[in-house]
């Protein structure tokens, strides 16, 4: 196989895994969109956290919605809690890695904002335990995974939202996240301004 063949099977296998999720995941994606902008019109947040390509992920939703999507508007309040270096690095080195995200929410989070979960296995012991504190500050919880959901799956709650890609490719899952993820912001500046 050559190289221009590889990179053929890439974009195929990828258009592939996104036909295979839009059945799945559009239902969940309006509904976490109306949860999002019910949260954000009621003054509350949106704490995001993920761990590497994740953790981009959750920079990259937040930067969309504190700066802009494809409109100006006014600010949306959201946070990545996977950006603060000097936060992750003293709760990971003075407790452990698994609160690195728990340990904002429980000093960030408020009833009534939401945590955008992410991870591709729904396995990330952090994103975890950041599922139980939101539960514990009564936030409701919106769960961006893969596969079939893992643990982070069985940790939500009846009025917690789950958007699973059916897929097991790391590349594959991340690439399907990217697009829930611009699907959200297009959602959010549609329901806020009627275009």
């Amino acid at each position: 196989m050559s190289l221009a063949d590889r990179i053929q099977q890439q974009f195929q296998d990828s258009i592939a895994t996104k036909s295979a999720a839009l059945d799945l995941v559009a239902e969940p994606i309006a509904l976490a969109t109306e949860r999002m902008v019910d949260c954000l019109m009621n003054e509350g947040r949106i704490l995001v956290c993920g761990n590497g390509g994740s953790a981009a992920d959750a920079q990259h939703f937040a930067s969309e919605m504190v700066n802009r999507f494809e409109q100006d508007r006014p600010a949306l309040a959201a946070i990545a809690l996977t950006t603060d270096t000097s936060i992750l690095t003293s709760v990971a080195n003075d407790d452990a890695f698994s609160k690195v995200f728990s340990r904002q929410v429980q000093a960030l989070g408020r009833a009534g904002d939401l945590l955008l979960a992410i991870s591709t296995s729904g396995a990330s012991r952090n994103v975890l335990e950041a599922v139980d504190v939101a539960h514990e500050r009564e936030m409701g919880v919106i769960a961006l995974t893969g596969r079939d959901g893992g643990p982070l799956a069985e940790r939500l709650h009846e009025d917690d939202l789950l958007i699973c890609v059916p897929a097991d490719n790391t590349a594959r899952i991340q690439e399907v996240h990217l697009l829930a993820i611009h699907c959200l912001c297009d959602g959010v500046d549609y329901l806020l301004l009627g275009v």
